[in-house]
């Protein structure tokens, strides 16, 4: 009976032990799988930064950020990349006046009105439209929504930037619907039925009581879907042109900071020359574009988060 104790006992040691071992082994792996992460963003910001010094020991600092001009091809080169952000500003901003009062409004519908049933529905529908690729959504754009604008106004080209933007628009719409829609499903059911109770209409409650309570999720949508409007590429490449310019005027091709990076990587640039390094300062100012993007959406949820 002695004997058959101590071999349980022995065995409930050695389980201990193993376990112990296992435990402490668990927090090294997981700090392994986090650090992967972590030095792919340190690689890639070497990357940038130590191929962009090299263009800017080539072309002036100066140049390059107060410049409108962007003409690699030209005799030296004019590096004014003031001509590609306007270029991506216009498409971001054309596809935030599409992409946000249709993508809010899907969010209130779905949180707000829709039963059951129609949730079921209509988000997979959702989920299908934002799993599209990009490539796709470009042919859509210079073969459906351009003929169309073409229609309406001539003075529209085979590439512009109001057919690239609203179909960029298009493509974050399921981002901001299903992002905010999850933030407003959130914010309790007593919420809304003390504002019911206190005589508020339905659409009442959702502006003045739900989407206050839900704005830093409603934000954050906003902002990771600019982020992504932003290094949006093959849409661009397609249905906007290759002709960098830095005017207001929305009928003109253009060209965005990913648009020619498309452009140049496809066999363009030379390894070694202004062309090749240029790629690289572009895609840096890319880069710190969407840092700050994702910084500002930081500070937005945690300046406006809700304790439920």
């Amino acid at each position: 009976m002695m004997s058959n104790n101590k071999i349980r006992d022995q065995i409930i040691k050695n389980t201990r032990n193993k376990s112990n071992i296992f435990e402490r082994l668990i927090p090294v792996i997981l700090l392994l799988i986090t650090s992967v992460s972590i030095l792919a963003t340190i690689g890639i910001l070497y990357t940038l930064l130590s191929e962009s010094f090299e263009f800017f020991s080539r072309v002036p600092i100066t140049e390059f950020l107060t410049s409108a001009t962007w003409q690699p091809y030209v005799g030296d080169g004019e590096w004014g990349i003031w001509a590609l952000i306007m270029g991506t500003l216009k498409i971001v901003a054309i596809a935030v006046i599409i992409a946000v009062p249709i993508g809010l409004g899907a969010a209130i519908y779905l949180s707000e009105y829709a039963t059951e049933k129609v949730r079921r529905i209509i988000k997979p529908i959702l989920e299908v439209l934002a799993g599209i690729p990009t490539v796709v959504y470009g042919f859509f754009a210079i073969n459906f929504v351009n003929p169309i604008l073409q229609g309406i106004y001539s003075g529209f080209g085979l590439y512009n930037a109001v057919s690239a933007g609203i179909v960029v628009g298009i493509m974050i719409i399921p981002m901001i619907a299903s992002l905010s829609e999850d933030a407003m499903s959130s914010v309790p059911s007593a919420m809304r039925e003390g504002s019911l109770g206190m005589g508020a209409t339905r659409f009442e409650t959702a502006i003045r009581v739900v989407i206050p309570a839900a704005f830093s999720g409603i934000i954050a949508s906003f902002v990771l879907a600019i982020s992504r409007a932003i290094g949006e590429t093959m849409i661009v490449s397609i249905a906007a042109g290759s002709m960098p310019n830095a005017s207001f005027d929305l009928t003109e091709p253009l060209q965005t900071m990913t648009g020619f990076i498309v452009q140049i990587t496809s066999g363009d640039a030379a390894f070694g020359t202004d062309l090749y390094y240029s790629l690289f300062a572009v895609g840096m100012t890319l880069f710190i574009m969407t840092m700050l993007m994702n910084v500002i959406s930081s500070w937005f949820t945690k300046r406006f988060k809700e304790d439920y």
